[in-house]
């Protein structure tokens, strides 16, 4: 367990420490788990071809959705969406309270059938600096929607987790199993989010001591 510790250190501690950005210490990730599996000759020209392959796919997927929520983006603000957003939040009962319980109800739903990608480069722009504008501390808004936006990960169809649990299990294992079994976790979640509703300093009290409030 020591190789990936460090590693995990190695890429929060340079963020934390301000030795990198996060992007830059995806960076040192990328470089650390190389190292790792050179050291346990795990390493060969065809793995990192295929690695090559795959961060390529990736990124380009998610350059592909970045475009087009950027145009979405756009055409929504050029139209005075942004507007109807704002208007809709802060007419809703319960103030700032009821706009955020409005967000993070509606980032739930549309992890049912969109991933976290879509929803972080279209829904998010949208909303969150209407909320910010409402005087929210922009740490405990990142956080709360970062965990909401996890539920993705595990509500089908587009569970992400769903597929990978599904490639690793075994074939008596079948789907609605799987399924049925990721609902404790889902709870989970939405447990941490009342408990982050309650009490903000769960979110804000380590960036606070780290970064001097």
């Amino acid at each position: 367990m020591f190789p990936p510790l460090v590693l995990i250190f190695a890429v929060l501690g340079s963020i934390l420490g301000g030795y990198a950005t996060p992007t830059e210490a995806a960076g040192v990730g990328a470089m650390g788990a190389l190292l790792l599996a050179l050291q346990r000759n795990t390493l060969s020209l065809e793995r990192l071809r295929e690695i090559m392959r795959g961060t390529l796919r990736i990124s380009s997927m998610v350059f592909l959705i970045l475009i087009g929520a950027s145009v979405f983006s756009l055409v929504f603000r050029g139209y005075g969406g942004d507007d109807g957003v704002r208007a809709l939040l802060e007419s809703l009962p319960g103030g700032v309270f009821g706009a955020v319980l409005m967000v993070m109800l509606v980032m739930f739903l549309l992890g049912f059938v969109l991933d976290f990608i879509e929803i972080t480069f279209v829904v998010v722009p949208i909303v969150g600096p209407v909320l910010l504008s409402m005087g929210l501390d922009p740490v405990w808004l990142g956080i709360m929607i970062a965990i909401n936006l996890q539920t993705s990960f595990l509500t089908p169809p587009f569970g992400f987790a769903l597929f990978y649990l599904r490639g690793v299990a075994p074939p008596e294992i079948s789907t609605p199993q799987i399924y049925r079994g990721v609902i404790p976790f889902v709870g989970i979640q939405i447990l941490a989010l009342i408990l982050l509703a309650i009490f903000p300093d769960l979110a804000t009290w380590l960036p606070d001591q780290i970064y001097g409030g």
